[in-house]
């Protein structure tokens, strides 16, 4: 089956499943090599699933989307490439046009591209002002053709009304939404519907560990073998204990048994039958589940699998709050894992 599209926004026509590439980042894991990262790429494209996102500050990952459209250039004419304009959080409180301008023409470079698709706008504190006016500087590049659609990333409804209130187009807000995190059905669906905007999902298979991997395991003691695992050992917690975790997983898989398909597909259909979702992120370090994303298309959960995932979602102690309130918490155990200071290290463009 043909890999499922949706238009994002007028005119702008993406795969639902995302290929996410944090994982092929520096300081992510083990070192990637180039060639393999690029030919896995190029399986991608050629199964269906030509939208990539990506960021500034995951370090060298642009770069390697851009060796990619120079080897295979058939293949690039196909893709959609949405990066995040990430400023450092020591540079908030002095951030000026020159230093989006900056991020953006080195994302441009570094695409080799001559307008950037997507630019998904992320701002780490809020006691800072300036996001709606970073926001209009965006928009003023859009309108003078470096940017074709503006986004935002991790978001919650109040900026986001103040944004779209100063008359800047949102495309889509990139945020966590899962079986375990469901902050979005707080409010998020329904000023996405309200506004005609998308949302874009991550952290749909919960950095691996809604997998047959993680049925019947023990409980993981740290260290941990990376920082997404770091961060959704937490929202495991947040959702409630190992053992309610365990009842979901053993949930998913019962579905994915009767589809014929693994729990990771069930997990990830969910998110994309979810009110305003237009794509799910799915990370991908290789292509050794590619046949698992394919089988994401023909897949539909029935009411009887809906009703399987709620009676466990019933459960769950959390997490609570709006999209990414937790991790915004001075302090906390979510904010303190985060590296706030990975793009121009506090440093001006200028």
């Amino acid at each position: 089956m043909a890999a499922e599209r949706i238009e994002l926004a007028p005119g702008y026509d993406v795969s639902r499943i995302t290929k996410g590439n944090w994982q092929l980042a520096e300081r992510h894991g083990d070192a990637v090599e180039k060639d393999q990262a690029i030919d896995d790429m190029r399986r991608f494209v050629e199964a269906g699933f030509t939208n990539f996102d990506c960021a500034d500050h995951y370090v060298g990952v642009e770069e390697l989307i851009g060796a990619f459209r120079k080897r295979h250039p058939d293949l690039a004419r196909l893709l959609t490439v949405q990066t995040k304009v990430v400023p450092d959080r020591d540079l908030l409180p002095v951030l000026k046009y020159a230093d989006i301008a900056f991020l953006v023409d080195r994302a441009l470079a570094r695409l080799g591209v001559e307008r950037l698709d997507l630019v998904q706008f992320h701002w780490w504190d809020y006691d800072v002002p300036g996001y709606v006016e970073a926001m209009g500087w965006l928009s003023d590049m859009q309108a003078k053709g470096k940017i074709w659609q503006v986004g935002t990333t991790n978001f919650d409804c109040p900026r986001l009304e103040e944004i779209i209130a100063s008359g800047v187009t949102v495309a889509s807000n990139q945020l966590q939404y899962s079986v375990l995190d469901r902050r979005p059905e707080h409010g998020m669906a329904d000023l996405a519907e309200k506004h005609g905007m998308a949302l874009q999902c991550y952290g749909v298979i919960a950095g691996g560990f809604l997998s047959e991997r993680w049925l019947g395991a023990a409980e993981p003691e740290p260290p941990l073998a990376n920082r997404s695992l770091v961060k959704y050992r937490l929202i495991i917690d947040e959702f409630g204990s190992w053992s309610l975790f365990q009842d979901m997983l053993r949930t998913l898989a019962a579905i994915g048994a009767k589809h014929g398909v693994s729990l990771s597909a069930v997990a990830t259909r969910y998110v994309l039958d979810k009110p305003q979702v237009a794509t799910a992120i799915v990370g991908a370090r290789t292509a050794a589940h590619l046949a698992d994303l394919v089988a994401v298309a023909s897949l539909d959960l029935d009411d009887a699998d809906k009703a399987a995932i709620a009676t466990v979602v019933a459960k769950a102690s959390g997490p609570e709050g709006d999209c990414y309130s937790l991790e915004r918490v001075p302090g906390g155990r979510h904010s303190s894992i985060m590296w706030t200071n990975q793009n121009t290290k506090g440093v001006g463009a200028r």
